[in-house]
């Protein structure tokens, strides 16, 4: 009998890592560790806490924003966290608050749910869909070369109160 070697898995999403799990890298230097700081929406009302960072190891750079959503908020517990790109925040650093201008506590309800496995193009796209985002140029382009993913925006830039 004859069988077939099982599938080899698609090495899409392994360059995103999650920053605890990566011993050799921390934030850089002069940027606050967002980690546990608040989320709120357009509205300013708190929907959540930043959770973890997602890191491109190609690119040594921060993608996302790990968000697990606020118990009040009535969403499913394995539903409670989302991803969102990092050039879609801004800081206050006083307050220790990340603003996401594009989201409300309504609109965060309809975001597409982060489980911890591997992030899938499809998923990318998805969330950039709900965030009412234009998709990347077609393939052969750089993902990540649109503002949206550029983290330099979201430490330099402040909001202010």
């Amino acid at each position: 009998m004859q069988t077939t070697p099982d599938p080899i898995p698609s090495a899409e999403g392994m360059h995103l890592r999650r920053l605890r799990d990566l011993t050799e890298f921390e934030v850089a230097d002069g940027n606050p560790d967002v980690r546990g700081w608040s989320v709120r929406g357009a509205d300013g009302r708190q929907f959540g806490q930043v959770f973890e960072l997602i890191v491109d190891v190609d690119a040594l750079k921060v993608r996302y924003l790990d968000i697990e959503l606020d118990e009040g908020l009535q969403i499913n517990e394995r539903d409670r966290h989302i991803l969102l790109p990092i050039g879609v925040a801004a800081l206050d650093e006083d307050a220790d608050n990340v603003f996401v201008p594009s989201l409300t506590a309504q609109t965060v309800l309809e975001y597409p749910p982060y489980v911890e496995i591997q992030i899938t193009r499809q998923y990318e796209e998805a969330m950039l869909r709900a965030l009412s985002l234009p998709l990347p140029a077609p393939a052969g382009q750089d993902f990540y070369g649109q503002p949206v993913y550029d983290g330099s925006g979201f430490y330099q830039r402040r909001k202010l109160g």
